[in-house]
C-alpha cells in the first residue's frame, strides 16, 4: 500500500481543523485532533484557570499548558478558587432518609449471585460491529433453548475468551465488589435469575449473564448507613454546583471551536 502524499485530504485534516479557544488562549496546536471529551476538559479547565487569575489566586503569568495540563501553582488556585466559590449545602436527615428508602438495594450487604458468563472481549482492532453480532447470536441461542438441554456450558466454551470458559463460564458466587462497576450495576439490586435479556457492556467487552442463583443479603438500617449517604448526597450537590458555576464562567467567555452549555445568569445557590 503506498502512503499518501503530502497533499492528499488525510493529511491535511489536522490542518483544517479550527484551534478551539478561552478568551483567545488556544486550548490545542493546529496539528492536534481532540475528541470532543478532551476539547470539553481543556476547555474546562481553562475556564477555571483563567477564573482563578481573575480572582487573584493564580498568578498572571502563569501559562497555559500546551497538553491540556496545568500547572501545579493552577491546580492549588483552582482547588482553592472552588472551595470560596461552590457552596455544598450539608444534606438534611430528610434527605439523607429518603435517599436511603429509595436505594435500599445499593446499601445491601451480604448480596451475592451465582453467575457464569460469555465474554466477547473488545481488544485492539477487532470489528466491534461484527463482534456485537456474534455476541446478539448467541444471547439468542441461549435465551431459546427448549428448556431440556443446556447450551450456555457449550457456548462459553467455544466462544467465550474468558479463562472461565473452559468450565462452562462458570464464574462461582459473587459480590458487587468482585466485579467491575459497571458490570455489578447490572448484575446485582435486582430479582431477576436466568439468562439476562440483553448483553451486559463492561470495560472487558460484551458478555452473555446467566444468574443461577441469588442470594439476596441483608439491609442495613439507616443509621447504619448515614455517613455514606450523606457523603453520596454531598457529592451530588458539588457536581451539580460545579456544573452550573462551569456554565456561568462559560456565558461570560469568548469561546470559539467547543460546544459548552453557557448560561448568562448566575445559577449556583
Amino acid at each position: 500500500m503506498s502512503a499518501c502524499s503530502p497533499t492528499c485530504s488525510c493529511a491535511n485534516a489536522a490542518a483544517d481543523m479550527p484551534v478551539a479557544r478561552i478568551n483567545g488562549v488556544a486550548l490545542h496546536t493546529a496539528d492536534q485532533i481532540l475528541s470532543t471529551d478532551e476539547l470539553r476538559q481543556r476547555a474546562c479547565t481553562e475556564l477555571l484557570r483563567q477564573a482563578a487569575q481573575t480572582a487573584d489566586l493564580l498568578a498572571a503569568n502563569d501559562a497555559p499548558s500546551a497538553d491540556g495540563v496545568p500547572s501545579e501553582a493552577a491546580v492549588e488556585a483552582i482547588e482553592a478558587l472552588l472551595a470560596q466559590s461552590l457552596q455544598i449545602p450539608e444534606p438534611s436527615e430528610e434527605a439523607c432518609r429518603r435517599h436511603h428508602a429509595a436505594h435500599t438495594a445499593r446499601y445491601r450487604i451480604g448480596e451475592r449471585a451465582h453467575v457464569r458468563h460469555i465474554l466477547f472481549a473488545v481488544t485492539p482492532g477487532v470489528d466491534v460491529v461484527a463482534l456485537r453480532k456474534r455476541a446478539e447470536g448467541a444471547l439468542l441461542d441461549v435465551r431459546s433453548h427448549d428448556g431440556q438441554s443446556d447450551p450456555f456450558t457449550e457456548a462459553a466454551r467455544t466462544l467465550s475468551n474468558c479463562p472461565s470458559g473452559q468450565e462452562g463460564g462458570d464464574l462461582g458466587w459473587l459480590n458487587a465488589q468482585d466485579c467491575a462497576p459497571e458490570f455489578a450495576r447490572e448484575i446485582f439490586g435486582q430479582p431477576e435469575v436466568g439468562v439476562l435479556p440483553r448483553l451486559v457492556h463492561s470495560r472487558f467487552g460484551l458478555h452473555v449473564v446467566d444468574v443461577r442463583e441469588r442470594d439476596a443479603g441483608a439491609d442495613q438500617p439507616f443509621e447504619a448507613v448515614r455517613g455514606a449517604i450523606a457523603m453520596t448526597l454531598r457529592q451530588q450537590s458539588y457536581v451539580t454546583a460545579l456544573r452550573q458555576y462551569l456554565q456561568l464562567l462559560a456565558g461570560a467567555a469568548e469561546i470559539e471551536g467547543v460546544d459548552l452549555d453557557a448560561a448568562d445568569t448566575p445559577l449556583v445557590q
